[in-house]
């Protein structure tokens, strides 16, 4: 087989079965980049974990579950299972794995505390160069909460409205990245405004609450205009399939973009309204630990001023 001749059969999709609930579980496929990253970042965590309760110390599992079990799960479910197996096949089906990659883990991963935990177990010279890294100008750059923010918003737009989409079709590498981008993007926005890692660029609630908001109508707008625009994503790949033997269950081009763009806008708000209580919850929660400091400060005052007039020491 020649090399060209390799690179189609490579990025050829698959033929696939109509999707059903039965496909998610059958459809997985061995996903080599995926694979290899959920087993290392999740079997560090893991490690880290180990390693702190050896000597004595506590880690909520909350964080655990949440950074191995929904974050680096998710991960992998969105890039290897019978999701993956159809996101080259089905806008739609793309558009969920987008949403999961960019929110889902995003926040699953902030939630579980990486950073402070690799503070906390690393040795002291590799504990240097992550502090060295986390007080570097470029990490403040990346993580300045405007610029994050646009990278978020901006991302999706160069995603579906430039050639970027149809070059993660036709090429395995691009479509690699471009996970990996989602994620990354995602991170750089969420991290931040979770609050709980000592990362560059956190803000204060009410900016933080202000960013969440911001990014529904976002999505709202980029989902509405995918439904309503007539020209259709990755077109010529899709029609292309509809050549093969999956016509037969394939749906409607316009109709699937229809969806996908409904499922961007529906699924966008939903999670953003759910980060927006999350955002909300805490900060109600540091206003009233704030207050019990303020009380217990006025307290001592009132007290060491009780002692100056009664004259004690």
């Amino acid at each position: 087989m020649s090399g060209a001749a390799f690179l189609v059969a490579l990025t050829a999709a698959p033929e696939l079965p109509e999707p059903t609930l039965g496909a998610f579980f059958t459809q997985w496929s061995w996903a080599p980049v995926s694979t290899v990253l959920t087993v290392w970042v999740a079997g560090l965590y893991l490690l880290a974990v180990a390693k702190l309760r050896r000597r004595g110390d506590r880690w909520p599992v909350g964080r655990t579950i949440a950074f191995v079990g929904v974050g680096m799960g998710a991960f992998y479910v969105a890039t290897a299972s019978g999701l993956a197996a159809y996101d080259t096949t089905l806008l739609s089906a793309h558009m969920v794995q987008h949403m999961v990659l960019s929110m889902v883990v995003p926040l699953a991963l902030a939630l579980g505390a990486p950073v402070t935990l690799a503070l906390r177990t690393l040795p002291a010279a590799p504990r240097r160069w992550l502090l060295a890294v986390l007080h570097s100008r470029v990490a403040a750059v990346l993580s300045f909460a405007p610029l994050a923010f646009a990278l978020y918003v901006i991302s999706p737009w160069a995603l579906y409205f430039t050639g970027w989409y149809d070059a993660s079709l036709a090429s395995t590498y691009v479509h690699e990245m471009m996970h990996l981008h989602l994620v990354l993007v995602g991170s750089l926005f969420f991290w931040p405004l979770m609050g709980i890692d000592p990362v560059p660029g956190r803000v204060g609630y009410p900016f933080r609450v202000l960013l969440t908001v911001l990014t529904l109508p976002f999505h709202a707008f980029l989902g509405v205009t995918i439904m309503g625009q007539s020209e259709l994503i990755g077109g010529e790949h899709y029609r292309e399939l509809r050549e093969g033997p999956m016509a037969s269950w394939l749906p409607d081009m316009a109709d699937d973009q229809h969806l996908a763009g409904g499922i961007l806008w529906g699924s966008g708000d939903l999670i953003g309204l759910a980060f927006f209580a999350v955002l909300f919850a805490q900060w109600v929660r540091s206003s009233m630990q704030e207050a019990k400091r303020e009380d217990r400060r006025l307290d001592r005052e009132e007290r060491a001023r009780a002692r100056e007039l009664s004259g004690r020491p």
